[in-house]
């Protein structure tokens, strides 16, 4: 029964020795080339513009594996050690190793036991072919069969280098690492280049058992040393094996800049390469800016910060940075399309719908005196952001400058309902409310805009108004929406000439600032309520720019104003974009004409830019005009007297707007006083009627009104 057991593989063996030409093969397997190209990592790899790679982003849950490695990047120790534990005669065989095969077998029949005699060969075969890989642990014989007639035709058509350079890439090495690149990463932190013996010893110990303890991938790493002739000491791959098995055994240390851009573009996606429009050396420097400009803003309760850069032409996003100071939400709070309150930076767009509708011009004149309006909720006091107030200002210095005041008498000139729908033109989505739902605060950006809205709104401006995308994508594929019209050339004209104005500026910012570029800007900052979010945004001839600067969860920051806030940032990022000079203003189109205007009295003429046809008659500028309408108190308003205050100090100030010259308060049909200011009155008990009227005693505006007494009764 024994000689039965004995003769009998060797039996098999010399059969298919005898008919070999006539039993079939394996399938056809691919070439080396086509292995290589069809690998794919399990990282995806963003590219910037230039092809230099930005960021790596795993996208397969299930295995870690990193790009190709050639062999020549794998460190000689490694490749040595793989082939002596694997395949030690590697390089004298042309795929099938006869003596191991033959040792294997009398193994198996004398002790029971198997002992392994598949050549790197071989093992490469089964990874191209996955009919040929082991049922639960074992392969057939006639798996076998064909894995060898494979491994011979791998070793006529490929190289000894290009079969161990693939073996290298395909094998598993422990856990989830496949291939030497994720596998040195993975557990020594460090390229294949520069694994020492040690470690190569460690892995290739891990390829015959990758889910071995650590004891017996000591033994086998120390047994393949000591078969190599290396004289490692036992201590040295001790400490290598705990590295390996209880390091945190991640990949680190790889391109990690643009991670919200990356994301964006690559999860979810098959691609192993997403190549987009960011430059790497302006994405770098943003980030890094953006990083140590928050340093010292920290001190202000200020958190986090996001830049976008974009190319005005093209549309192309060059720069994509959100940092905060929290890293663990770094990754994944995005400070460019947060939506966060716009504060001051609507104020372009409102000017330019003004223009655009032929209501205003930057000379008209706007009373920058204490306003209050009537609203659902009460009345709405607009403040200036120094509580100032400086009369009659034109439209120019009024955006320039900043004032709210102005802002909100322009906002009405226009009207809520039209003002939404010119921010919806230039894309800024989510407007879903009617102008009444928004009330006159929305002239001071009470809307909540994402960064990424802002900059295409500026970028608006700056490619004389069409709107057209931002794109992160690269090359410039499906590009096919054609530019929108949101404003007319002149008025687009009209705001940036405004924006760019140093002079204008200095009333609220001075000469000398943080927005007075060396070359041609056009620039806004912004600060929402209370302080909550503060923002930069212009443009050159050739980019716009635009920062965000406060805190992800909403809390205020302190004293932090445009010029100490986003505008240093802005103007950091705006240098770097220009080391030289960043061109001329735009030519003024032909819409628009220049005057001497004398736009205050007794000031001096300067000259101002207009839309042909809105241009004044003559030298002097009359203030914009309102019709006649009462400001308080608001109709249906009602008021309540206090026992405990002395009637003689209890007023109620009726005020109006409008021009002033020949008006008159009537109250309960009598005539009560001039309307030349504001008219305080005692407050009786009742209902009234209070009337707005002209010189010829027309009724102009009216609104009713009620006074209780302190327990709530009318008497």
């Amino acid at each position: 029964m024994k000689m039965r057991l004995f003769f009998t593989p060797v039996f098999i063996l010399g059969m298919a020795m005898s008919v070999w030409p006539l039993l079939p093969t394996a399938h056809a397997l691919q070439a080396y080339e086509q292995v290589r190209a069809g690998f794919q990592a399990s990282d995806a790899l963003l590219l910037d513009r230039s092809g230099a790679v930005l960021h790596e982003m795993r996208i397969d849950p299930k295995v870690r594996r990193l790009s190709w490695t050639n062999l020549s990047d794998i460190s000689p120790a490694l490749q040595q050690a793989v082939v002596r534990a694997e395949d030690r005669r590697f390089y004298a065989h042309h795929g099938v190793d006869y003596a191991a095969l033959g040792a294997a077998a009398i193994s198996r029949l004398f002790s029971g036991k198997l002992r392994g005699a598949s050549t790197i060969s071989m093992q490469l075969a089964s990874f191209l072919d996955k009919n040929l890989q082991a049922v639960k642990g074992r392969r057939s014989l006639w798996q076998k069969w064909l894995q060898i007639r494979a491994a011979q035709n791998i070793e006529r058509d490929w190289s000894k280098n290009e079969i161990l350079e693939a073996y290298l890439n395909l094998i598993y090495y422990s856990g989830e690492f496949q291939g030497v690149g994720a596998a040195s990463r993975g557990l020594f932190g460090k390229h294949p280049h520069g694994l020492d013996m040690a470690e190569s010893l460690v892995l290739a110990a891990l390829i015959r058992a990758p889910n071995a303890v650590a004891a017996e991938v000591t033994q086998r790493a120390e047994q393949l040393g000591l078969a190599m002739g290396r004289q490692i000491p036992d201590a040295r791959i001790r400490e290598k094996i705990t590295l390996a098995f209880l390091g945190p055994r991640s990949i680190i240390g790889g391109a990690d800049s643009a991670p919200h851009v990356a994301r964006r573009l690559l999860k979810g996606r098959k691609e192993a390469v997403v190549t987009c429009t960011l430059d790497a050396g302006l994405q770098r420097f943003s980030e890094e800016r953006l990083a140590q400009h928050l340093i010292p803003l920290k001190a202000l309760n200020v958190g986090e910060g996001a830049i976008l850069v974009v190319e005005n032409r093209t549309g192309d996003v060059l720069a994509y940075a959100s940092h905060t100071s929290e890293p663990v939400r770094s990754r994944f709070v995005d400070g460019v399309i947060a939506k966060r309150q716009a504060g001051s930076t609507l104020k372009p767009f409102l000017y330019g719908a003004a223009f655009e509708r032929r209501i205003l011009t930057p000379a008209s004149l706007l009373d920058d005196g204490p306003l209050d309006l009537a609203v659902a909720r009460g009345i709405y006091q607009p403040t200036n952001y120094d509580h100032a107030h400086r009369g009659q200002v034109t439209v120019r210095v009024a955006l320039a400058s900043s004032l709210n005041i102005p802002a909100v008498r322009a906002g009405e000139m226009l009207g809520a309902d039209a003002f939404i729908q010119t921010l919806r033109d230039l894309g800024i989505d989510k407007l879903n409310e009617s102008g009444a739902f928004y009330g006159p605060s929305l002239a001071l950006g009470s809307a909540d805009v994402t960064l990424w809205e802002l900059v295409n709104a500026y970028r608006t401006l700056a490619n004389g108004g069409n709107r057209s995308p931002l794109w992160l994508r690269h090359p410039k594929e499906n590009r096919t929406p054609d530019p929108q019209r949101v404003f007319s050339t002149e008025a687009a004209f009209l705001i940036s000439d405004i924006l760019s104005d140093r002079e204008a500026r200095s009333l609220t910012f001075g000469l000398e600032n943080v927005l007075a570029t060396r070359f041609w800007t056009a620039v806004k900052t912004g600060t929402s309520k209370d302080m909550r979010d503060n923002w930069c945004l212009g443009y050159s001839r050739h980019y716009t720019v635009g920062v965000w600067v406060g805190n992800f969860s909403g809390e205020p920051m302190w004293n932090v104003s445009g010029m100490t806030g986003a505008a240093p940032l802005w103007l950091e990022i705006m240098n770097r974009l220009h080391p030289e000079n960043g061109g001329m203003p735009a030519s003024p189109p032909d819409g628009v004409i220049q005057c001497q205007v004398q736009p205050l009295a007794g000031g001096a003429e300067r000259p101002e830019w207009f839309v042909r046809g809105t241009e004044p008659a003559a030298a002097s500028i009359k203030a914009a005009g309102l019709p006649p309408q009462i400001v308080y108190p608001p109709s249906g308003a009602v008021f309540a007297v206090d026992s405990d205050i002395p009637k003689n100090q209890q007023r109620i100030f009726f005020t109006a707007r409008g021009r002033k010259n020949g008006l008159s308060w009537v109250l309960d049909g009598q005539p009560f006083h001039a309307a030349t200011g504001r008219a305080a009155w005692s407050p009786l008990l009742g209902t009234h009627i209070l009337s707005l009227c002209d010189a010829g005693g027309v009724i102009l505006d009216s609104v009713r009104f009620q006074v209780r007494g302190h327990n709530g009764s009318g008497e």
